[in-house]
């Protein structure tokens, strides 16, 4: 592998643990279908694979990155290649779609980067990262359908044994404020735990990152995100931690707790001044999908 176009994938110390991870590889091809191997350069690594042209340089690449359905594709096999390396080793994920010119491209990439990825290589050294989510769980309907249609105008006074519904429009309309008023509360209550659910598993986990909520439309989940966090923690924490979501889910049946991973640290591999003070997530960086070098 020397000309053309390179799709890099991850980061990784030039040390015994590449090789174990190459090994794993094999079963794992690339966005492209090809093989992904090392590039060595300063005592760093990065794995990546051979891409074509008309699908991955410049031009060709920004109108790709227009179709969700084949973006979905090459960012679900980005993080196979970049888990699988992970379970070895320490990894530092590359941004999805980065794109270089040639080997030479990548040890640019990595002569350029070398005290970030060095840095962050030290500081990520046997964590992982544990994503949750929470939700707003949708509750059972509490009423018939009968009960949601006010009262015809015409026939007998509302109220009376022959007035359809057998409600009045004062009466329904009480209702419907009621039940406005328990879904606040309940959103109230949603929101309340979900910031319980984060400061807790915070206090056992070395970083916490905040992320947007999750669009509906994208993740394909009605029920409303009122959570959507990352936790860096110490491998041989992450039993411990999961146990304590596992209890945390179980609280209240209006939220909804769900624990992914382990994964490689991507909500952490930015230096830390990169991070809000708050936890949530800073404008990212110079480095942008599709950036060929």
């Amino acid at each position: 592998m020397t000309e053309g176009l390179r799709y890099a994938y991850a980061v990784v110390r030039d040390t015994d643990a590449p090789r174990a991870a190459l090994t794993a590889l094999e079963r794992v091809p690339g966005v492209a279908g090809e093989p992904v191997v090392a590039v060595r350069h300063l005592g760093l690594a990065v794995l990546a694979g051979t891409v074509p042209a008309e699908d991955f340089d410049e031009g060709p690449l920004r109108q790709r990155l227009e179709d969700m359905a084949w973006l979905e594709q090459v960012a679900r096999t980005h993080q196979r290649v970049v888990d699988t390396v992970g379970a070895e080793s320490c990894v530092i994920p590359v941004r999805l779609a980065t794109v270089c010119q040639g080997e030479e491209g990548l040890r640019r990439m990595l002569a350029a980067g070398r005290e970030r990825f060095a840095s962050a290589l030290d500081r990520l050294e046997g964590r992982v990262e544990w994503g949750v989510k929470a939700y707003a769980a949708t509750p059972a309907p509490q009423e018939p359908p009968a009960a949601q249609e006010p009262p015809a105008p015409e026939g007998p006074p509302a109220g009376t044994p022959n007035a359809p519904g057998g409600m009045s429009g004062r009466d329904y309309l009480r209702r419907r404020k009621a039940q406005r008023q328990a879904a606040e509360r309940r959103w109230g209550d949603t929101e309340e735990g979900a910031r319980l659910v984060h400061d807790t598993l915070s206090g056992l986990a070395e970083r916490a990152r905040l992320h947007p909520p999750q669009d509906p439309r994208l993740s394909g989940v009605s029920d409303r995100n009122v959570l959507n966090a990352a936790y860096l923690v110490r491998r041989e924490d992450s039993a411990a931690f999961a146990e304590r979501v596992g209890e945390l889910a179980g609280r209240t049946a209006a939220l909804r707790v769900e624990l992914t991973g382990p994964w490689a640290p991507y909500s952490f591999s930015a230096p830390d001044e990169n991070a809000a003070p708050d936890g949530t997530d800073a404008p990212d960086g110079p480095e942008s999908a599709g950036a060929v070098g």
